[in-house]
């Protein structure tokens, strides 16, 4: 063991049992070594945090841990003895479930069925329906989610579908459970359900190794922490024995980053939206009647709970979802009827919450992903439409450099990066479109300290650039540090208009609870 890691541990007390363990173990991919000689510990009935930079190697252990990958080289042990976790089937039947970042579910089908696929209950040679349907009405209750197990999981917000993914790990018999990144789509209320069930999970004998970039998440529900940097161990703690500061020193090392935000010079209206509504299924409203103005230079924050309409707001601007009345007007020119293409090219640009389903072709490779929208419209193509690879080649590199992306080869596959690295290239998709208003939908969910910061830097450089920036996110020190101007929304309306002086911690919590 290196002095390093020697010097991380805890003082002198009886450690916990180990369940898991990794010996020497590596994974290696075209040009990028994920993990380097990893010897991990996971702890027998605790809350085992993973924490580290976008990059460090922690969704990549943990595919390992839940056979979704092998390891190039180092073995995986199991109370003690050697396993091979070929297959997600395999790591299943020994004990070990995964609730993966990024959705992992089937949109065209209902509840119901995504908790219990590949895992159904049989009588007779046929799915016992409703002996499921019981057991999932079960599960969701358990949630404190009031939803039918019927219904179509298309129908649910992407907070509600995570809560389904949970459900269904929780229907296995599970003695390690894995949840990579569990909150990022949950709001407040979502997330303290969820810590119950953790609690009640512990106290069932399950042990949860638990990843999430919210420092004073793990802080408040985790046992044991360690930290991985650069594909490494670095560091193994129980988590009263830490602090915030000491985290952040060793998950960033020597590459420590600051972020001052300092405002750019605002310039004439770029954007404005007078009564934007845009009607529900169910008879409510999605939007209702919202207006505000958006001026070159400008950082706007949109803060709001579960289902406040953030997402629907972006949406509705952009042109990807029907809004019955109001008005969208950029540089003047009504945008009312007009495609979602048309206004990607007069300059309105997204970057969606749903980085996995909207975001990424997962089948294409980092180079096309980024020039997708661009080769459309103003980018690389000649009069008669062949592509100018040296051109696209050359502008892909810069922009790989601009967002400070960790990739070797631009055309490795987008799913060879981890997902803070994703979402750079999701950004920098929306960038080469050379746009002048871009809307950011929760752009630093799911994405390391390290990341954030390069994220909080570009939208900064954006607007001293006199780009006009609208963001949205769940993180009220987030919004309060980077907006010069934040919205609060609920129940689909605008409650709350702040200058970045006004806006207090107190202020945004009070105008983003729904009122009847």
């Amino acid at each position: 063991m290196a002095q390093s890691e020697i010097d991380c541990l805890n003082p002198a007390g009886e450690q916990p049992e180990v369940i898991i363990e990794t010996r020497n173990v590596s994974r290696l991919y075209p040009g990028v070594t994920a993990l380097d000689q990893v010897n991990y510990r996971v702890y027998r009935n605790q809350v085992n945090v993973l924490i580290g930079e976008n990059g460090a190697g922690k969704s990549t252990m943990m595919k390992l841990l839940a056979g979704v990958e092998v390891p190039s080289s180092g073995q995986i042990l199991l109370d003690g003895e050697p396993v091979t976790l070929g297959s997600t089937q395999q790591a299943e039947k020994h004990g070990i479930s995964i609730i993966f970042q990024e959705l992992n579910l089937f949109p065209n089908m209902n509840v119901m069925d995504n908790i219990f696929i590949g895992n159904e209950f049989f009588q007779r040679g046929r799915i016992n329906e409703k002996y499921q349907y019981q057991l999932a009405r079960a599960l969701l209750e358990r949630l404190e989610l009031d939803v039918d197990p019927y219904a179509a999981l298309n129908e649910l917000g992407i907070g509600h579908q995570q809560l389904v993914e949970i459900a269904r790990a929780l229907s296995k018999d599970t003695r390690v459970l894995i949840m990579d990144e569990p909150t990022s789509a949950l709001s407040q209320s979502e997330v303290k359900v969820l810590f119950n069930v953790i609690a009640a999970l512990k106290r069932r004998g399950v042990t949860i190794i638990y990843i999430s970039h919210r420092l004073e998440e793990l802080m408040e529900i985790g046992d044991h922490i360690t930290i991985f940097r650069d594909g490494r161990f670095i560091c193994e703690r129980e988590v009263r024995d830490a602090s915030v500061p000491w985290i952040i020193e060793q998950m960033v090392g020597d590459k420590k980053k600051h972020f001052d935000y300092q405002a750019a010079e605002q310039h004439e209206t770029v954007l404005d939206v007078q009564g934007l509504t845009a009607l529900a299924q169910n008879g409510g409203y999605k939007l209702n009647d919202i207006s505000f103005s958006l001026r070159k230079g400008e950082v706007i924050g949109i803060y709001g709970l579960l289902g406040a309409g953030r997402t629907e707001l972006f949406k509705g601007m952009i042109g990807l979802m029907d809004c019955q009345s109001g008005s969208v007007n950029l540089n003047g020119e009504a945008l009312a009827g007009r495609s979602f293409q048309y206004r990607l090219k007069k300059g309105l640009a997204l970057v969606p919450e749903d980085r996995k389903g909207e975001g990424v072709i997962e089948l294409m490779s980092i180079r096309t992903n980024m020039t997708l929208s661009d080769l459309s419209l103003k980018g690389f193509r000649r009069a008669l439409n062949p592509l100018r690879p040296q051109q696209e080649e050359q502008s892909v590199e810069q922009m790989i450099q601009r967002l400070a992306i960790k990739v070797s080869d631009a055309e490795l596959p987008i799913t060879s990066l981890s997902g803070g690295n994703q979402q750079k290239v999701v950004l920098g998709k929306a960038l080469m479109t050379r746009p002048e208003v871009v809307l950011l939908d929760e752009p630093t969910r799911g994405i390391d300290v390290g990341a954030k910061t390069d994220v909080y830097h570009l939208i900064g450089s954006m607007a001293r650039e006199g780009l006009a920036v609208m963001f949205s996110s769940s993180e009220l020190d987030e919004v309060m540090a980077l907006a010069d101007r934040v919205l609060v929304m609920a129940d689909g309306k605008i409650t709350a208009d702040l200058s970045r002086t006004e806006a207090t911690r107190e202020k945004l919590i009070v105008a983003s609870t729904p009122h009847d």
